[in-house]
């Protein structure tokens, strides 16, 4: 008897369906505890990122706690065209814009030097002090931080102003300053942080090959040759994706600090978006929860934009991107 000829299934159709799942369910079974780790994080974005989304419609409403956010009316652009038709708009964007790229001009360089330094460094004793006392300041409650620098900034007990009387000058009330405002929120963020922002810096510098640093000192590279050489290409992959996180960040300047640094004389250049949403449509009399959710997802959107153009130019530079 003849036997009839089996034509053999494509690759792809080898296996049934069958044999994939039961091969997926085996996986899953044998590290299920990653997957049990992997959860965590994602049922945190789920319920504090994505759910909240749902009250975004505010926005596009006139909002009435009483009647709930269905029940409310809905306006469109209503407070979207209130808040860009507004006096303030232009003044709020630009103070918020020039302090926030001041920052991160300003400090972004710090923790990257703090970290090759310390990197360079080779008495245990004076490296691990100078990493304890750097890195102290980012633990401390931004309320204390404030109360600390408004005592050493005070025109009469400061110590600042007591080192300026000393050469022959009159006090200075910094605070009272608008000009100043910016410098004094960038000096004390870059004190407040750079020691706890560089810990990735040091990260990144101790994955670098050692081979290549031999291979410097054999050529008779100076420690600073190398740090230019050797080092700062090591970590210019993570120092671009962290830039791109921080321009993603760039409307959201620290709300407390600036708050508690602010008072009636430094307004001019210190009022941004986010105390403007907090002072109008919160603490007011009458509390506009609609127009103050308008802007916060008007910035949220100028951030995305920003987020990803600054991805797009990294990714031409090949230096590293977020995806």
């Amino acid at each position: 008897m003849l036997q009839e000829q089996v034509t053999p299934l494509p690759a792809g159709e080898r296996e049934p369906a069958v044999a994939g799942k039961k091969r997926a369910l085996f996986r899953l079974r044998r590290s299920w505890q990653l997957y049990v780790l992997m959860a965590l994080p994602f049922l945190y974005l789920i319920i504090f990122k994505y759910i909240p989304m749902y009250g975004a419609q505010i926005a596009f409403r006139d909002y009435i706690v009483t009647k709930g956010i269905w029940g409310s009316n809905w306006v469109g652009l209503k407070h979207f065209e209130r808040f860009v038709h507004s006096y303030d708009f232009w003044r709020i964007t630009k103070n918020t814009l020039l302090l926030s790229l001041y920052n991160l001009v300003a400090s972004f360089p710090f923790p990257i030097l703090l970290a090759l330094g310390l990197n360079y460094m080779r008495n245990g004793i004076f490296k691990k002090s100078v990493q304890m006392v750097t890195y102290a300041p980012h633990f401390i409650s931004v309320v204390v931080m404030i109360g600390i620098v408004k005592e050493l900034l005070d025109p009469r007990s400061g110590i600042v102003n007591q080192v300026i009387s000393w050469f022959g000058f009159a006090p200075i009330d910094f605070l009272s300053k608008p000009g100043l405002f910016k410098t004094i929120y960038v000096t004390t963020d870059i004190w407040q942080h750079i020691g706890f922002n560089c810990i990735i810096f040091i990260a990144a510098l101790s994955s670098i090959d050692p081979a290549q640093h031999e291979a410097a000192v054999m050529d008779g590279a100076s420690k600073l040759q190398r740090m230019f050489h050797v080092d700062l290409p090591g970590i210019m992959p993570i120092a671009v994706i962290l830039l791109i996180l921080n321009t993603g960040h760039v409307l959201d300047v620290g709300f407390e600090k600036v708050l508690l640094l602010q008072n009636p004389l430094n307004l001019k250049t210190g009022e941004i978006i986010d105390t403007y949403v907090y002072k109008v449509g919160l603490a007011s009399q009458v509390a506009n929860y609609s127009y103050s959710t308008a802007i916060n997802l008007f910035k949220s959107v100028i951030n995305l934009i920003l987020l990803i153009s600054v991805n797009k130019i990294a990714q031409r530079t090949q230096h590293g991107s977020l995806w």
